[in-house]
């Protein structure tokens, strides 16, 4: 039974034969006679062929060809039209309801109603409409009038008063976030491309330090012995590291110095810093191609770092002027440089308004959190309370605890003893929310052993009046590459400076 497929023609022969493969294909696969095909045939055409398959091979026996498509002749002639075309038509129906706007329609009387209804004397003794007590409870309120409308608004006035919308506090403008240096590294690969193949990876390594090539010879060298391979000597690797080293710390340091100039606008203080810490490496120091941009960079942290100082006086004061106590106190936690004396009269406010903010009518929720950021604001030591809340919580009681060596004065007021040299407690980290078994969201500590520590709601939760804020990171995270200085504060200053 012949088979109907689509070939392709491949090449013509002298007589008259022509080559085939199947559509799509790469190699020839037979050949058939040239008189079946139709006029002006050429190479490339694809056909559809009646094929038989046989022991043989596939020989193809006809050409199916397409029958023709007639055109159709019947065809609908749209004749213009002299009236004018509306897309859209509107038709308003007339009402025949009666108007109720001003109210319902007075009742008809029951001497409208159709029948003779009598004296319905079947129903009975009922009682009196004066003698039931439905009635009586039905009765409209003193004062108002009867109906269904006016019973519907006696309650929803009672909501009203019941559920009171507080005005949320006013916003602070929130500054841009610093952006992270990200260092290239073109100048380490120019300092690996002239180095030999062979001292790239000990190169590699050398930037980790000294100790972590040692490490890693003898890991190489003890498994070179399991396998009774050849052993590097150890003194010729190490020399050759410690050669290495100073110009793999310099080119380290330009790529990091040179990406800092570049993003010196909007570069964090913190990563600024310590590049410029970073200069006073002696390998660094010595070589005079980094002396120049070592001067330029640390002009500009000194005017970045006062520019950070100055704003970061003005959203202290930002947040008082608004009443939000706790955003202050975080604030005041976070300096941009370690060390820096703290305005007397910021400080005065601060504290002024710390201790307006314990009152003893205030829950155990709002003492924690404002107890929470005072502790670790630099000023701490004036915080005063004249008495303590009227409800005392246990996570207030483990909150005066924890913080009991940073508030001696606070714990003392809540019959608290504080060990004299008991160590100082550390701020809380926020908490990560996660899904409980119930699909609850729960509070899950960062670390271990960190429980105990939250059993005080965050400040971020637990400030009624105050939108959450992010969390602050310790004041130390804002300085760890640079120590804290000493510099006294002045006269009527308090210093930002941890007092242990």
């Amino acid at each position: 039974m012949p088979h109907r497929i689509d070939i392709e023609l491949t090449s013509a022969g002298d007589d008259g034969s022509w080559t085939w493969r199947a559509s799509g294909a790469r190699q020839p696969r037979g050949v058939l006679d040239g008189s079946i095909l139709p006029d002006k045939s050429a190479v490339g055409d694809q056909l559809k062929v009646e094929a038989d398959y046989g022991v043989d091979g596939i020989s193809i026996l006809s050409i199916v060809t397409a029958p023709k498509r007639e055109e159709r002749s019947e065809v609908l002639d749209l004749l213009p039209s002299e009236a004018t075309f509306e897309p859209v038509t509107e038709q308003r129906a007339t009402r025949d309801r009666p108007d109720r706007s001003r109210g319902r329609s007075p009742r008809r009387e029951r001497g409208d109603r159709g029948g003779d209804r009598g004296d319905r004397s079947d129903r009975g003794d009922r009682g009196s409409a004066h003698g039931r007590g439905v009635n009586e409870r039905r009765a409209a309120p003193p004062g108002g009038s009867e109906g269904k409308g006016d019973r519907r608004a006696a309650p929803s006035e009672g909501r009203r008063e019941t559920h009171r919308h507080f005005a949320p506090p006013p916003e602070l403008p929130k500054r841009p976030k610093p952006k992270r240096l990200r260092p290239g590294s073109q100048r380490r690969t120019e300092v690996l491309d002239q180095l030999p193949e062979a001292s790239r990876p000990i190169a590699e390594l050398a930037l980790q330090g000294i100790p972590a090539v040692r490490q890693r010879l003898r890991e190489d060298n003890e498994r070179a012995r399991k396998d009774g391979g050849p052993e590097m000597p150890e003194d010729s690797v190490i020399a050759m590291a410690e050669e290495l080293l100073p110009k793999l710390r310099v080119a380290e340091w330009l790529d990091r110095a040179e990406a800092a100039k570049r993003q010196i606008e909007h570069l964090d203080l913190r990563d600024l810093r310590s590049v410029v810490v970073a200069s006073d490496d002696p390998s660094v120091v010595r070589d005079e191609s980094t002396r120049t941009l070592a001067v330029e960079l640390r002009a500009a942290l000194a005017t970045k770092q006062e520019q950070e100082l100055h704003l970061w006086f003005e959203d202290i004061g930002a947040a008082l002027d608004v009443g939000r106590v706790i955003r202050a106190l975080r604030l005041s936690s976070e300096p941009p440089k370690a060390g820096v004396p703290f305005p007397g009269e910021l400080a005065t406010r601060l504290s002024d308004a710390t201790n307006a903010s314990l009152q003893p009518k205030d829950g155990p929720d709002r003492w924690s959190a404002v107890l929470e950021a005072a502790a670790f604001s630099p000023i701490r030591l004036h915080v005063r309370t004249e008495a303590i809340p009227t409800v005392v919580s246990d996570e207030l009681t483990a909150t005066v605890t924890r913080l009991g060596p940073l508030l001696p004065q606070v714990a003392a007021k809540f019959g608290i003893e504080v060990a004299p040299k008991g160590p100082s407690p550390r701020p809380l980290r926020p908490t990560r929310p996660t899904k409980g078994p119930a699909g609850k969201r729960s509070d899950v500590p960062d670390r271990p052993g960190a429980a105990r520590a939250r059993a005080t709601p965050t400040p971020a939760t637990t400030e009624p009046t105050e939108p959450q804020d992010d969390p602050p990171a310790p004041a130390a995270d804002a300085a760890s590459d640079e120590a804290p200085s000493q510099e006294p504060a002045p006269e009527g200053g308090v210093s930002t400076q941890p007092q242990e």
